[in-house]
């Protein structure tokens, strides 16, 4: 019992610091099995310390709003216009990698109003629905296992997959960037995904709205200066601004929105 109250305000400030965590996560991070931590989150939140949601908890209060599937309405029209200035920057014929995201998901939708015969290799269903609508690309869909919660495919089976390619580009997004450039997101998995696209990528694009940059969660990335150009809807701070001057990382800003 003395080990469960532990793991129990372990959970809880773990959740408070990082406004959602998933059961894997958890459970890395405590050692402890899945199952275990699900019953934790089942009694926490019959309690009322924290919200249970499928594959993880977020704190009581206005932290929920920060989780994936709130997170698609937030800064929507920051999203578009960053996706617009990203499709102004992949020419035809490119071929690409396209990763999770509502802010893919705006590049997507962009991308088919602008480019022709492009190649995309995803792990977004939804971004898979949007381009699949023309005729002249070429989509292709990672194996993996899908996130019921956003479409997202992830899992060792994924980065398999991708280290099969060499594209021209990959874009993609992250839920936080830290001050001294650390790129940070929720689910491990989804960051061995997006690690395995940078890698196999002759130019990276990273699409991220203000929020971003005041915005933290618990697994690394990477770094910001590892891309080539930072799309944003406004300017970062000054100490921001001159790290990606001097790492050569161009930082491109949408128009006002």
């Amino acid at each position: 019992m003395k080990l469960k109250i532990q793991r129990h305000g372990q959970i809880l400030s773990l959740v408070q610091k990082y406004q959602f965590m998933t059961v894997d996560d958890l459970a890395a991070r405590l050692e402890v099995t899945p199952q275990t931590i699900r019953r934790d989150i089942q009694e926490l939140s019959e309690s009322g310390r924290l919200k249970r949601y499928h594959g993880g908890a977020s704190s009581n209060g206005s932290l929920s709003d920060s989780l994936p599937s709130n997170r698609q309405i937030q800064c929507q029209n920051e999203k578009n216009a960053i996706a617009r200035l990203i499709a102004e920057h992949i020419p035809d014929e490119s071929s690409l990698f396209v990763s999770i995201g509502t802010t893919m998901e705006a590049v997507a939708s962009e991308l088919v109003k602008r480019r022709s015969s492009l190649r995309i290799i995803t792990n977004n269903i939804h971004v898979a629905s949007i381009v699949s609508a023309r005729t002249d690309y070429t989509v292709i869909i990672t194996s993996g296992v899908v996130r019921p919660l956003d479409g997202g495919i992830t899992g060792v089976a994924t980065v398999d997959f991708i280290n099969q390619f060499k594209v021209d580009y990959a874009v993609m997004s992250t839920h936080g960037v830290e001050s001294d450039g650390s790129l940070l997101d929720y689910d491990y998995k989804e960051v061995s995904v997006m690690q395995a696209m940078i890698a196999n990528a002759r130019v990276c694009f990273l699409g991220v709205d203000h929020s971003k940059f005041r915005s933290n969660a618990l697994v690394r990335l990477g770094d910001i200066t590892a891309f080539d150009k930072v799309f944003t809807d406004r300017l970062p701070d000054t100490a921001m601004q001159k790290m990606l001057k001097e790492a050569g990382v161009e930082c491109l800003v949408s128009d006002a929105v």
